[in-house]
């Protein structure tokens, strides 16, 4: 399950490569296109469209060459899915999974590859360890016998960290929202910190929530 983690982490990076340079392409011809992926496909539908005059001109060359690269990016999204698919069946039999996703911002995604890296988290003797084992605990330094907190340690196992933060900050909207005691917490908590700051603290919550 992590090997199948890994490859498709990597199929990402190759895509967000891609559609960066798909961008790129298109701005040195001046066209600027918003951030998020169905905003640039939305503008290549226009674009790559022959039965329409919308939108600016693209020389035969570089047409081809855009419909070659949305081309691999389908190609891309398509072997995605397929992992996707699998993690889903994955997650349904198994129990320490389903429970997993029960907790807000722990998808499919992050549920099997937390089960698949850590098992019922008996390594761990509490849940602060495991946080800071994913590297989401700060970082100290003593100065003159006085500590100071610094940003998160980042250290351990990076892919799951990263899972949690991007859980943690589709979960954001719906528990600042909600009166649960974890809404109320991170009420309180981006009221005093940086947005990115309270993000990252949620993502140590729900890694020990995940854990008990």
């Amino acid at each position: 399950m992590q090997s199948l983690h890994r490859v498709r982490d990597r199929l990402v990076g190759e895509r967000t490569a891609l559609v960066n340079q798909i961008r790129a392409v298109l701005l040195e011809r001046g066209i600027t296109i918003p951030q998020g992926r169905r905003k640039l496909a939305n503008v290549l539908a226009v674009l790559l469209d022959d039965t329409t005059d919308k939108g600016p001109a693209l020389s035969p060359r570089i047409r081809a060459l855009v419909n070659d690269m949305c081309a691999e990016w389908t190609a891309l999204d398509r072997r995605i899915a397929t992992y996707d698919d699998e993690f889903v069946a994955t997650a349904r039999a198994n129990q320490a999974a389903r429970r997993l996703t029960t907790i807000p911002g722990i998808g499919v995604l992050n549920a099997t590859a937390l089960s698949a890296a850590v098992g019922n988290g008996a390594t761990f003797a509490r849940g602060r360890d495991f946080a800071a084992w994913l590297g989401l605990v700060p970082r100290q330094s003593t100065t003159g016998g006085k500590p100071k907190l610094l940003g998160i340690s980042k250290r351990g196992n990076k892919y799951l960290r990263k899972l949690l933060i991007h859980g943690a900050r589709s979960a954001m909207p719906s528990l600042l929202a909600s009166a649960t005691p974890l809404g109320t917490w991170l009420r309180g908590l981006v009221t005093r910190v940086h947005k990115n700051v309270a993000t990252v603290a949620l993502a140590n919550k729900l890694a020990r929530i995940a854990w008990g």
